[in-house]
Order: structure tokens, then C-alpha cells, then sequence
């Protein structure tokens, strides 16, 4: 499957230095995640957020910590609009050729090389694991040369070998090189991040994308793989897994307020989408966190 490219994002280290680290503290104002891509792998631990999680094909909603590992070219949303107070996004970025001078061929050294490979799908990690590298990705700011090698081999070596993770993008994800698609596909996804609250007529996106409907609806699905109702009920089953978590509204408001206008409807694509009812969902997060 061929996707579009998305913006393209140069990722600069400091002079002398191939492993890019930052942290980010609090929201920035104004600011909205853009849909982008670099060639480095990117490790994103996030202690204390919530929002929208959108990477290659996977949409998700997550609340409270996250860590993820993206691969090289795996165009993916910003997350530092998504902290929440005391919240903080530390994010390593480094080219996949990294170690290749060093490490390439080294049998210890097989385990982060296929590591790399699995994050060409995306990968976040469970409780478990993200409880032990996490405070390891935050300290690894404080250390510089060699020190910050060896302390980044470690963070990989503790990702490589656990098996507490999952797959995000099970069947890959790939996209042209077009330049010029760029602004056009992150436009079409703020547009729906905006507005998919209410009903979004193709006529209405169509003209946004200054396109006819028949070749809107063609491009579209040859850009993300998926119908642009698809994607927008997707936004809207995300966005209700984020009311249901944190809101004690009755299920079938909550249905309304996502752009749904059918209760039945809203429930088959819950559990498509999921894999549980609405209320399922809503017992099983109240157990975590209680």
C-alpha cells in the first residue's frame, strides 16, 4: 500500500554529537502537532499526558504515561500538545545507522538491530517496561558523550529484549515522495481533528483539498489506505474512548457529542474499533484506575 508524504522534519543534534535529546515540560500555546516524518528513529517517553495518538495508520487515544519507539520514515503526530500538568515529554532521536561502524555484525549486538526493524511498524510498550526505561530516558539528558551512548545502549538493550510491547502497524506502512502532498494531507487531518464533531460532508473537504468528490475520494484512500469516513469515525471512537475514561456522562450522550447521530451505529464501530462495547471499555478503565 502507497501512502503520500507527509511534512518532513530535519533533525539537527549538537555539533560533535549524534544522539539528539529533549525534554519538554509544559504545553506550548498555540501550538498543534503536525503530521511529519524524519529518516532517525525517535523514542518518545511521555510521564503525564492525554490525547490523540496518531501513527502511521494507528489512531488511538492514550491517557497518563506513554513510551513509543518509531521508526525510520514512519510519519507520526507531535505529542507535546497532549501534557497534562507536571507533564513531561522526553523525546532521543538518532539516525538507525547509529552503531553500524562500531557494532554492525556483532552477534550481542543482533537483538537492537532487529529492535530497529520492529520499529518500522511503531511500537509502545506496556506497564511494566515503561515503568523501568522510563525514568532511564528522562535521566539520559543530564549525561553527554560517550557516557550517553552507553547509557542509550542500555535503554535499548531493555527494549529489545522484553516482550511487554506491541505492534502498531502490524502490516507496515510505506508512502511516496511527493513533496507537494505535504501540506495537502496534514491540512485534510486538522481539518477532521477540528471538526469531526460534526458531520463533515465530502462535498465540504473535497473543496477544502480543491478537488472534485470522485478524485478526493480516490486520493484519499490511496494517501492513508482508508475511506475519509473511515478515518473520521475512527477520530470519533478515539475521541468518545477519551470521554468515556474521563467523564462520567451517560454513553448515549457521549455517542452525540462524537459526531454520531445513531446509537446502534455508534456502538458496532466501538467494538470494531476496539474490541469491546462502550461500557466494557468504561469498566475496564475505571478498574485501572482505581
Amino acid at each position: 500500500m502507497i501512502h503520500k508524504k507527509p511534512t518532513y522534519e530535519k533533525v539537527n543534534p549538537d555539533f560533535g554529537e549524534s544522539i539528539l535529546v529533549k525534554q519538554h515540560v509544559k504545553s506550548k500555546l498555540n501550538y498543534t502537532a503536525s503530521w511529519h516524518v524524519h529518516p532517525e528513529i525517535e523514542l518518545v517517553y511521555v510521564n503525564k499526558g492525554k490525547g490523540k495518538r496518531h501513527i502511521g495508520n494507528h489512531l488511538s487515544y492514550f491517557n497518563n504515561s506513554q513510551l513509543i519507539l518509531i521508526g525510520s520514515n514512519l510519519p507520526h503526530n507531535g505529542f507535546t500538545d497532549r501534557l497534562t500538568p507536571k507533564g513531561k515529554e522526553t523525546l532521543i532521536q538518532f539516525k538507525p545507522d547509529i552503531f553500524n561502524n562500531s557494532f554492525n555484525g556483532l552477534p550481542e549486538f543482533r537483538e537492537i538491530i532487529n529492535l530497529f526493524e520492529r520499529a518500522k511498524k511503531g511500537i509502545i510498550y506496556k506497564p511494566i517496561i515503561k515503568s523501568h526505561v522510563g525514568p532511564k530516558i528522562e535521566k539520559l539528558i543530564e549525561y553527554e558523550g560517550v557516557t550517553r551512548v552507553l547509557k542509550l545502549l542500555e535503554i535499548l538493550n531493555d527494549l529489545a529484549t522484553t516482550k511487554d510491547y506491541t505492534l502498531l502497524n502490524v502490516n507496515g506502512f510505506a508512502f511516496e515522495t511527493e513533496p507537494e502532498d505535504s501540506a495537502k494531507i496534514d491540512m485534510i487531518y486538522k481539518h477532521i481533528n477540528s471538526n469531526f464533531q460534526r458531520q463533515i460532508s465530502l462535498e465540504e473537504i473535497s473543496d477544502i483539498a480543491s478537488m472534485t468528490i470522485p478524485g478526493f475520494c480516490r486520493y484519499f484512500k490511496n494517501a492513508t489506505g482508508k475511506t475519509f469516513t473511515k478515518l473520521v469515525n475512527e477520530y470519533r471512537v478515539v475521541h468518545a474512548t477519551k470521554l468515556l475514561s474521563e467523564s462520567s456522562n451517560n454513553i448515549t450522550d457521549i455517542c452525540y457529542e462524537c459526531g454520531f447521530n445513531n446509537f446502534s451505529h455508534f456502538n458496532k464501530l466501538f467494538k470494531e474499533f476496539t474490541g469491546k462495547t462502550a461500557l466494557q471499555y468504561r469498566k475496564e478503565m475505571r478498574r485501572i484506575i482505581q
